[in-house]
């Protein structure tokens, strides 16, 4: 169940561009899916992380307080979270679509796991992490390359249900107390390559 009424992050993933990376058909075959956000204030910001199988089941919510020296800084904390948290809770070899509002940390993402395949050529980005992000893209980086296929994509913030997680800490610090759960999906009833919604309707184009 997605929150807030919100698409599930299956449909926003497959409706969102992903930086340095191909939109195949195949993505929205992806295992989990894993929202971030971060926000920062003078009186403190938040990191908020949601994470939901294919078939639309939450797996987890969170909602922390954080202060982070600046806003750059709170995105890669809260993806750091996520990442350890989905870790945690899935097989190492998950498929997993990752949903940022940040369009450098996910352009970095993308470059990053291009890198690890040696396909790093395909990607005309220069990774480029912000100061005072400290270990966090070290390990952000271990995380993306223990899993088994991961790429990010691009939402804006009105669309993405981490934000007011992030930005609201004081309001949804409840989400924090919601039963763990290590939920698998349902394993797919067809491998026919269907295209995602955002790509069905385009007439000749192909991938």
């Amino acid at each position: 169940m997605a929150a807030y009424g919100r698409p599930s992050l299956r449909d926003l993933f497959d409706e969102s561009p992903t930086p340095h990376i191909a939109h195949p058909p195949r993505t929205h075959h992806r295992d989990f899916y894993l929202a971030t956000d971060g926000s920062f204030r003078e009186s403190g910001g938040g990191l908020g992380v949601v994470i939901e199988t294919r078939d639309g089941e939450r797996v987890t919510r969170l909602s922390v307080p954080n202060e982070a020296p600046n806003n750059n800084v709170a995105e890669y904390r809260a993806l750091h979270l996520g990442l350890d948290v989905l870790a945690a809770r899935t097989p190492s070899d998950a498929r997993v679509g990752v949903l940022i509002d940040h369009d450098d940390l996910a352009a970095n993402v993308n470059a990053s796991v291009l890198a690890s395949r040696g396909l790093s050529q395909t990607a005309p980005h220069d990774v480029s992490v912000p100061g005072k992000t400290g270990l966090h893209w070290r390990g952000i980086r271990a995380r993306l390359h223990g899993l088994g296929e991961v790429r990010a994509a691009r939402i804006s913030s009105d669309r993405n249900p981490a934000h007011p997680l992030a930005n609201a800490p004081d309001q949804y610090a409840h989400v924090n107390r919601e039963p763990d759960r290590c939920v698998l999906p349902e394993a797919p009833t067809s491998t026919e390559c269907i295209p995602p919604p955002s790509r069905s309707n385009r007439g000749g184009a192909s991938d």
